[in-house]
């Protein structure tokens, strides 16, 4: 396809015709989704959020032993531009004596990647770490829309559950491994007080050139600010150099007791967010849980999101003396939640 519309291909004029403009189609998702984890690799975003929770003690202790993940939904996995219905939930006001069941007041988005998984293991085979990047089919953009009030009520003890799972959304196109080897890059130096990495989590190419140079941006606009004319507001801008974990690592931790991957499966990063205020990948963190609302053009606050605001995230790779190669937005608006 790149030779046929290549400057200069005589099948060029033939081919033009042919095309029809993005905005005329309906996308898919790019590939059938057998399973989906989501993985919690973006330590400033664990640290924020523990310190919002647990003040004392922000990471937990396995955190920096293994990648932390749990099995998303694969049935709610949807392209970008599906409409987000307001969910309804069972979740605990603060200072009330019994759970109330209605739709959901904290509504959020999370600015993650997803890595699309080509050949899989059979059951039984971890695939080594040296190996993993041989498995990878390649990312998109992954925004796994949370109710963050039903998941602070359900979460504990076995972890996210009805506050997740009715709508995740990924970019509809993905960027493939090849096309990411330019972007490859060290991953960041652990501190000297971290624990030692596993061994079967532990490679010295992976830590050389297993992370990626992603700059991710998450966008924001009201149903007033359109109307208006109004740009979108950027919320947040961060980068994937900031996961604790590399992507061979989630793979490796993910079939290292003989689980199998297969063709198709999705492993999101979790929230990638930064240590500089302006690069949190959630509002639960931009707003302090609420705490510190976000002004919009116009005067409109946020402390969560509100019917009709639309969310859109974006990325793209950059390297020197490279060409920077963009990903397909991610966005989604929301609906106000239905009859039940």
């Amino acid at each position: 396809v790149s030779a046929l519309l290549a400057r200069g291909s005589a099948a060029r004029a033939q081919v033009e015709p042919l095309l029809v403009p993005v905005e005329e189609c309906r996308l898919q998702l790019p590939a059938r989704v057998g399973d989906y984890t989501d993985f919690y690799v973006g330590i400033h975003h664990a640290q924020g959020v523990g310190a919002l929770f647990r003040p004392d003690a922000p990471l937990l202790p396995n955190y920096k032993h293994i990648p932390i993940g749990y099995h998303g939904r694969a049935s709610s996995l949807r392209p970008s531009g599906t409409a987000l219905v307001r969910p309804h939930g069972q979740s605990l006001p603060q200072g009330a004596a019994h759970p109330r069941f209605g739709p959901t007041q904290k509504l959020d988005f999370e600015l993650e990647l997803a890595l699309w998984m080509g050949r899989g293991n059979p059951l039984g085979r971890p695939i080594p770490l040296g190996e993993a990047f041989e498995h990878m089919a390649g990312l998109t953009l992954l925004n796994d829309w949370s109710a963050r009030d039903v998941q602070a009520w359900e979460y504990q003890p076995l972890g996210p559950f009805a506050g997740k799972n009715f709508l995740t959304s990924v970019s509809p196109w993905i960027v493939t491994m090849e096309a990411l080897t330019p972007f490859r890059c060290a991953q960041a130096p652990r501190a000297r007080a971290d624990p030692r990495v596993p061994a079967h989590l532990f490679d010295e190419g992976d830590q050389a050139g297993g992370a990626l140079a992603i700059e991710l941006e998450v966008t924001l606009s009201s149903e007033a600010m359109r109307a208006a004319g109004a740009a979108a507001l950027t919320l947040a801008t961060t980068d994937a150099r900031e996961m604790y974990w590399t992507f061979a690592q989630m793979v490796a931790h993910h079939t290292a007791n003989g689980c199998p991957l297969e063709p198709g499966d999705v492993l999101g990063t979790g929230t990638i967010s930064g240590p500089a205020p302006g690069a949190k990948g959630s509002l639960l963190e931009l707003t302090a849980n609420g705490a510190q609302p976000i002004t919009l053009p116009g005067g409109e606050t946020r402390s969560f999101l509100e019917d009709g605001d639309e969310v859109t995230l974006h990325a793209r790779l950059t390297a020197p003396g490279r060409r920077t190669i963009g990903f397909g937005a991610c966005r989604g608006i929301v609906r106000p939640a239905a009859l039940v």
